[in-house]
């Protein structure tokens, strides 16, 4: 697939709608019936911890068809320091443009991006089936723990790569969600009336 059609740039602030109806269309049912990710970015915008450097849309003949975002965060260190990280999310493709290439493209795009700003990691939770051709690994493997979750429990959701090589070297810790992420299912649910009605779906697959 060529995925040279298309090119990467700032969200403008007038397209915030679009964007949040894109991110709609591609999560709706995927990891529970409806989805939430549109409220989310939404409320995301107006954090402290937003980075409005690394907020990208991906656009194809006029057409918006990805984005992606980052927030500031910390890993909690065993040793008392707190280390400045970053986390990222939603990003997201068209799903007819899905598992096409342009979801590497865009992320591959705004990691480099990231690490030019001099951003020294990026935790999430992700698929590392993707997230793998992209340097991801799992945090585990960086001492790093994700924070609430019980020992021994399975943790390879749970994802991180370097920017800056070594970053992580001698730290072990607990990685913090920015509480920006837990928004509130009544809060979801009067948000989504604003758009075009969709049937919500139980289907196999969903996490939540």
């Amino acid at each position: 697939m060529n995925t040279n059609d298309c090119h990467i740039r700032f969200e403008r602030k007038e397209e915030h709608r679009d964007v949040e109806n894109l991110i709609r269309e591609a999560f709706w049912n995927v990891y529970r019936p409806g989805c939430s990710e549109h409220y989310v970015i939404h409320v995301l915008r107006e954090d402290p911890a937003f980075v409005k450097e690394l907020d990208f849309v991906m656009e194809q003949e006029g057409r918006l068809i990805g984005q992606n975002m980052f927030m500031r965060t910390v890993i909690e260190a065993d040793d008392g320091r707190e280390i400045p990280v970053l986390t990222m999310g939603p990003i997201c493709i068209t799903p007819e443009l899905k598992r096409k290439g342009y979801g590497k493209k865009l992320l591959d795009y705004s990691l480099e991006k990231a690490a030019a700003l001099g951003f020294g990691a990026v935790l999430f939770e992700g698929n590392i089936g993707f997230y793998g051709h992209c340097g991801f690994d799992y945090a585990r493997k960086f001492g790093i723990r994700y924070h609430d979750l019980p020992e021994g429990e399975d943790d390879s959701f749970f994802l991180c790569r370097e920017l800056i090589p070594g970053y992580l070297k001698d730290v072990t810790g607990v990685y913090q969600t920015p509480q920006g992420y837990y928004v509130d299912d009544a809060d979801v649910e009067e948000f989504d009336k604003a758009f075009p009605p969709k049937e919500k779906l139980r289907l196999p697959g969903q996490i939540f």
